[in-house]
């Protein structure tokens, strides 16, 4: 079992950066792919980026690419969404989830759906003002 926790979330001018991060229990956690996903207000949840288990490999959104990086820190079992030139549109409920073991090492087109995911966080609110 793997609990998830985001944190980092908050108001923020257009133009402006916000840092996520996702706390993960257990000693799984760097054996899983991770996946941070958003839900728009009114919208349906969509993916936005994806790291591999030893962070080898990142996968974007082309909505968030060149903007937004994830990062991972397996010693602390924690992974990061540092996002910058944030954008209205950028407003939305932020999620992490984690991967089954070993899952998506290369980030096939799997990696982009949440049903490939097996847990996750509660979200944090990102809201950018324009």
């Amino acid at each position: 079992q793997v609990q998830l926790v985001e944190s980092g979330g908050g108001l923020v001018q257009a133009g402006g950066s916000l840092r996520l991060s996702c706390a993960a229990s257990g000693r799984t956690f760097s054996s899983r792919t991770m996946g941070w996903f958003r839900r728009p207000p009114g919208k349906e949840r969509e993916f936005v980026g994806a790291i591999s288990q030893s962070a080898s490999n990142t996968r974007y959104a082309d909505s968030v690419k060149g903007r937004f990086t994830i990062s991972r820190d397996n010693a602390k079992n924690t992974v990061y969404l540092q996002m910058n030139n944030l954008k209205a549109e950028d407003t939305a409920v932020y999620h992490c989830a984690a991967s089954r073991l070993f899952a998506y090492t290369y980030l096939d087109e799997g990696s982009i759906r949440p049903g490939s995911y097996d847990y996750w966080g509660p979200g944090t609110q990102v809201t950018v003002s324009s």
